[in-house]
C-alpha cells in the first residue's frame, strides 16, 4: 500500500493541533472531538502513519483542519507574514554596505561548506540526541570532527540506533563518493534556476512556476509538498502556504535561503526581502522569519571584508520581528553559547526548552541551534558544523546552513580542511534541472554571475495564470 507522506489528512490534523498550541489558538474543543472520534497523534518522526484512516475519520480530519484555520490567532499582530508589516516591527532594519561584492572563491567555499555540513548530518538525521552521541563516541569521533562511520561501532548499538536508512549507503565515511542528492542542495539549485530565469526581482508566482517545472514531487517534504499539492489543486500564493499546511513554520524555507544571501553580498535587508518572496509560497510567520534570518546572516558574511560571525548573527536578528518566538529563541541560544564552555550543555538546555513542544523539523528550535553553534564556535568551520550536527534535530539541514556560513567566513576552498572536501570529488548529484554531476566551482561561477547581474526593481504584481 502506497502511503504518500506529509499529505494524509489524518496525520496533518495532529500536526495542526500542535501548531495551534504553539501560536496561541485555543484548539481544545477541536482536539477533544478528534480524539473522541478515534483520531490519534501525528507520527512522531515519520511522514505518515502506518495505515490509512477510515473515510469517515479522514473527512472529519479535513473539516477540523479548516475549522482550526478559522480560530482567532492572538500572536498574529506580533508575528505578521507580510513584508511591510515585518519591516515596521524591525527598528534596526539593516542598511546595505556600499560597494560590497563576493568573490567566486568565496562562493565556492560556501557551496562546499553547505555540502559538507549536510553530508555530516545525513546519516544521523531522525535519530534522538542520545543515539547521535553514542554513535559518535563509539567510533571515537565525538564531538564529530570527521564524517560519521560505522567502523568500530558495536552491532547492538547500531540495532538500537540505526543510521538513516536512505542516507547511510552514501553518507558514512566509508561510502562517500561525491555529494549525494539531498533536498538541502536541491533547493539552492532551484533558487539558482529561479534567478537565472527571472533575476533577483522575481515574484512568488515565479517561484511557483520553477517548482512546477523543475521540482520532482518525490523530492519534496513537509511544507513544500503541501504547497506543491495546493498549487496543483488551483490555489495561488500565499494561500498555498496556509491551506491545510501545518508545516508552515517548519524549516523548509530556511534551507532555501542561502542563494538569496549569496546574491546580495553586504545587503542583508535585500537578501531578507528576496528570501521572503521565496518563503511565502510555502511558509508563514516564524517559518518565513527563519529564511529571512538565514539570508541576512549569509549576505553579511559574503563580502571579503565581512564582520565576524557575531555581527552576522546580529544582522540576521535585525530582520526578524523582535517580539516573535523565533527572535526570542535565537537570542536565548546566543546567550547560552556565551555562558557555557561545553557545547553539549548548550544543546541540553536548548532541548529542555524546545523539544517538549516542537517537532524536530520546526524552524524555531533548529534556527536557535544554528545560531548557538555559529556563536559558540566563533565561526570556525569544523567547530561550527561539528557543533550543530551534534545538537540533533534536523541534522543535515542545520549542518548545511551552518556549513555555508562558515564556508563563506573561511573565504576560499583552500581554507576548508581537505578531509571534509576531498570526498566530495567536486561532484554533486541531483534531480534538479541539468545540474547532476556539476562541480562546486561551476556552481560558484553561476552564482557569481547572478550576484553581479544588475537587479531592477520588482515589477508590480499582476495576476497571471500558473502553468
Amino acid at each position: 500500500m502506497l502511503r504518500v507522506t506529509w499529505v494524509q489528512p489524518e496525520d496533518l490534523i495532529g500536526h495542526e493541533l500542535r501548531q495551534a498550541r504553539l501560536d496561541g489558538r485555543d484548539a481544545s474543543a477541536v482536539a477533544a472531538r478528534w480524539r473522541a472520534a478515534g483520531g490519534g497523534e501525528a507520527p512522531a518522526r515519520a511522514g505518515a502513519s502506518p495505515g490509512p484512516a477510515s473515510p469517515r475519520l479522514r473527512r472529519l480530519a479535513e473539516d477540523l483542519l479548516d475549522e482550526l484555520a478559522g480560530l482567532p490567532a492572538p500572536l498574529a499582530e506580533a508575528e505578521p507574514t507580510e513584508l511591510d508589516r515585518i519591516r515596521a516591527l524591525c527598528p534596526d532594519w539593516p542598511a546595505p554596505h556600499p560597494g560590497a561584492h563576493v568573490a567566486p572563491a568565496r562562493l565556492e567555499a560556501a557551496w562546499l561548506g553547505r555540502a559538507v555540513g549536510c553530508l555530516l548530518g545525513k546519516p544521523v538525521e531522525k535519530l534522538p540526541l542520545t543515539g547521535i552521541r553514542l554513535l559518535g563516541r563509539a567510533a571515537g569521533n565525538w564531538p564529530p570532527t570527521a564524517y560519521f562511520t560505522a567502523r568500530g561501532v558495536p552491532r547492538d548499538l547500531l540495532t538500537t540506533y540505526p543510521w538513516n536508512r536512505r542516507s547511510a549507503p552514501t553518507s558514512l565515511a566509508e561510502n562517500i563518493d561525491g555529494m549525494p542528492e539531498d533536498d538541502d542542495l536541491n533547493y539552492p539549485l532551484l533558487a539558482l534556476l529561479l534567478l537565472r530565469r527571472h533575476g533577483r526581482a522575481f515574484t512568488t508566482d515565479d517561484v511557483a512556476r520553477v517548482w512546477l517545472d523543475e521540482l520532482p514531487p518525490g523530492r519534496t517534504f513537509t511544507a513544500e509538498r503541501v504547497a506543491l499539492r495546493n498549487l496543483l489543486t488551483g490555489l495561488d500564493p500565499p494561500c498555498t502556504a496556509r491551506h491545510r499546511n501545518p508545516f508552515r513554520e517548519w524549516i523548509g524555507a530556511l534551507i532555501r535561503a542561502d542563494l538569496h544571501g549569496w546574491t546580495n553580498p553586504g545587503d542583508p535587508g535585500a537578501a531578507a526581502g528576496q528570501a521572503h518572496r521565496d518563503a511565502t509560497l510555502s511558509h508563514t510567520a516564524n517559518g518565513v522569519y527563519a529564511a529571512m534570518f538565514a539570508a541576512a546572516v549569509v549576505a553579511t558574511a559574503a563580502p571579503a571584508d565581512a564582520p565576524d560571525v557575531h555581527a552576522c548573527l546580529r544582522a540576521g536578528l535585525a530582520v526578524v520581528p523582535p517580539g516573535s518566538r523565533l527572535a526570542g529563541a535565537v537570542r536565548h541560544a546566543v546567550r547560552l553559547a556565551g555562558a557555557h564552555a561545553d557545547f553539549d550543555t548548550v544543546v541540553d538546555r536548548l532541548h529542555a526548552v524546545h523539544s517538549p513542544a516542537h517537532h524536530w523539523v520546526h524552524a524555531i528550535p533548529n534556527t536557535a541551534l544554528i545560531a548557538a553553534a555559529l556563536a559558540h564556535a566563533d565561526g570556525d568551520f569544523t567547530g561550527s558544523v561539528s557543533r550543530v550536527v551534534s545538537g540533533g534535530w534536523d541534522t543535515d539541514s542545520n549542518g548545511a546552513t551552518v556549513g555555508g556560513v562558515a564556508g563563506l567566513l573561511a573565504g576560499s576552498p583552500a581554507a576548508l580542511p581537505e578531509h571534509w572536501t576531498a570526498p566530495l570529488k567536486n561532484r554533486l548529484a541531483t534531480s534538479v534541472g541539468d545540474f547532476d554531476g556539476t562541480g562546486f566551482d561551476t556552481l560558484a561561477q553561476l552564482t557569481h554571475r547572478e550576484a553581479t547581474r544588475p537587479c531592477p526593481s520588482p515589477p508590480p504584481l499582476a495576476p497571471s495564470p500558473l502553468p
